[in-house]
């Protein structure tokens, strides 16, 4: 897990590069520390703190930028942070390579007073949550509530700030001088669908991500129950929509109310990203916090005091996606990863207080508190609960590790869980949670055929001879000999599941010793042929 400093430069990046930066020439030193943010003024050269970050405002000649990354790298600092259009010139690329600085791009619509407060926001911080007296436009940061009473106020309209799938983020005041519509989305904190399908309809929503400009909905085309204009406008960072603000306004939109709506844009994505970003250095610090605590090393017991496990008894569960195709590595699989990252840890959080859950790699990770004398029972309980809420939203599959009490026996409960969840996800036989003590042989098992895999063991002879003579003259004796042993030498009960008549089962078992030269009545024999089609024929 990453260890990053919330003042280094990859971290910052993290937070940042996919709305906002693209670096175009350069390399990002993830560990590097960023001492300040230095905005360009070619009349007053400001003072460079070291490791600074430069935003190269209204520098757009190829020049003036070579010489600004000159004077950048001289003074140590980290980046310099343009307009680019297309690639970069080569003098520009030379000089950054001289003056060891990375040259990144600002996306396009982005602005600079957004990439200014939030990289300053975010190097102001240490940890997660510690600046709560943070502002960003006057108002707290991420306080959207407090973000939406200002606009009503300037719009003298009541407001509602709304995501990509029209959830409401947050509300204004005076929701009731609006209409019944409103009161009913404020209350269900999301668009009716009703109003939502009318909408999509009309073009409302693509009109809206379109263009940067307010979009006016007549309120006699949304229906019943709505009886004032809408109004609402895009937020926006960069090329990427963030969301959107809907004022239910009274009279004209007038050339002032766009202009108010247009700069409210800018503060509400800036509190957007804000809350991004935080939610995302939570997400990662819960994730190396749980990921050392699992593994056991050295730094195990701090994670689990910081993550309220000391002296605790857990059980480890381990969950994953059920079904891998070849996009097990693409943003769709990432994304469904986790959503069930969070699913887990809403359930968790309701019903195990204590509960702490974090995706790792591809892998779902929960340590649950169990300190009573059911603990393995319990935890069997809470995963197959989750998983029957979820149904095939998610689907999922989930591994339990025996309780632990101590930092080396958590680290081996964490990979019981893990043997149990491959036991699910290659053998599954229907089921989507197991606890190690259940399928702790089918683990042994495909142990063993990773260890014959690793040292290339071939099929030995007399199965080998078998797996030639069905190849050859199509006559199912691999099967057979396999359906005698699943069913301990039940004859009618093997023939059963073979489909076949008692009489030709028989002669079909005669046929395996004849050809294999297999005895049968050896208990040894028959365990090796049983472990041979297990591991080498599976």
């Amino acid at each position: 897990m990453s260890g990053l400093a919330r003042s280094s430069w990859g971290r910052v990046f993290d937070d940042l590069g996919v709305t906002l930066l693209e670096v175009v020439h350069g390399r990002i030193d993830v560990d590097r520390h960023i001492g300040g943010v230095v905005i360009h003024d070619p009349i007053d050269p400001p003072v460079y703190p070291a490791d600074a970050v430069v935003l190269a405002i209204a520098v757009h000649d190829a020049d003036a930028l070579v010489g600004l990354i000159e004077t950048a790298g001289s003074a140590g600092a980290v980046a310099v942070i343009a307009r680019t259009a297309g690639g970069l010139p080569a003098s520009v690329r030379e000089a950054a390579d001289r003056a060891g600085v990375a040259v990144l791009s600002l996306a396009r619509g982005a602005t600079w007073t957004q990439l200014a407060a939030l990289l300053r926001s975010l190097l102001a911080e240490d940890d997660v949550g510690r600046t709560p007296a943070e502002s960003l436009g006057g108002v707290p940061s991420g306080d959207l509530f407090a973000v939406a009473n200002a606009i009503a106020a300037m719009l003298d309209a009541p407001v509602t700030i709304e995501d990509r799938s029209s959830r409401v983020l947050a509300f204004s005041g005076g929701q009731e001088r609006a209409d019944p519509s409103r009161v009913e989305t404020i209350i269900g904190r999301q668009v009716p669908d009703r109003y939502a399908r009318v909408l999509t309809e009309m073009g409302v929503f693509r009109d809206l991500y379109r263009d940067d400009a307010p979009v006016v909905v007549d309120p006699v085309k949304l229906g019943e129950g709505v009886s004032t204009q809408r109004v609402a406008i895009a937020v926006r960072a960069g090329d990427e929509v963030l969301g959107s603000i809907w004022a239910a306004m009274d009279g004209p939109l007038t050339r002032e109310r766009e202009v108010t709506l247009r700069e409210a844009t800018k503060l509400v994505a800036l509190h957007l990203l804000r809350i991004r970003a935080g939610a995302d250095a939570q997400r990662r610090l819960r994730a190396e916090l749980v990921s050392r605590a699992v593994d056991g090393g050295p730094e195990a017991p701090d994670a689990l005091g910081r993550l309220g496990l000391t002296a605790r008894r857990v059980a480890v569960a381990a969950a994953a996606i059920a079904t891998r195709g070849d996009d097990a590595a693409g943003h769709e699989a990432i994304a469904e990863r986790e959503r069930l990252a969070d699913a887990f840890a809403l359930h968790l959080s309701a019903v195990q207080p204590g509960a702490a859950v974090a995706l790792v790699g591809d892998t779902v990770y929960g340590i649950l508190p169990v300190d009573d004398a059911l603990a393995e029972e319990r935890a069997l309980r809470l995963a197959e609960d989750f998983l029957r809420r979820v149904g095939d939203r998610i689907p999922a599959v989930i591994g339990i590790g025996r309780p632990a009490s101590t930092a080396a026996e958590i680290a081996r409960s964490r990979a019981q869980a893990h043997r149990a969840l491959r036991v699910l996800a290659e053998r599954p036989g229907g089921r989507r949670v197991a606890p190690i003590a259940e399928v702790q042989t089918a683990s042994l098992l495909l142990d063993l055929e990773d260890l014959r895999r690793a040292r290339g063991d071939e099929v030995p002879d007399p199965l080998a001879r078998l797996v030639a003579y069905d190849a050859e003259h199509g006559a199912h004796l691999v099967d057979t000999l396999r359906a005698w042993l699943d069913h301990l030498g039940d004859i009618a009960a093997a023939a059963a599941s073979a489909f076949v008549h008692p009489n030709t089962f028989r002669y079909r078992l005669r046929r395996v010793a004849e050809v294999s030269g297999l005895d049968l009545d050896d208990p040894d024999a028959r365990f090796a042929a049983m472990l041979e089609i297990r591991t080498l024929l599976s």
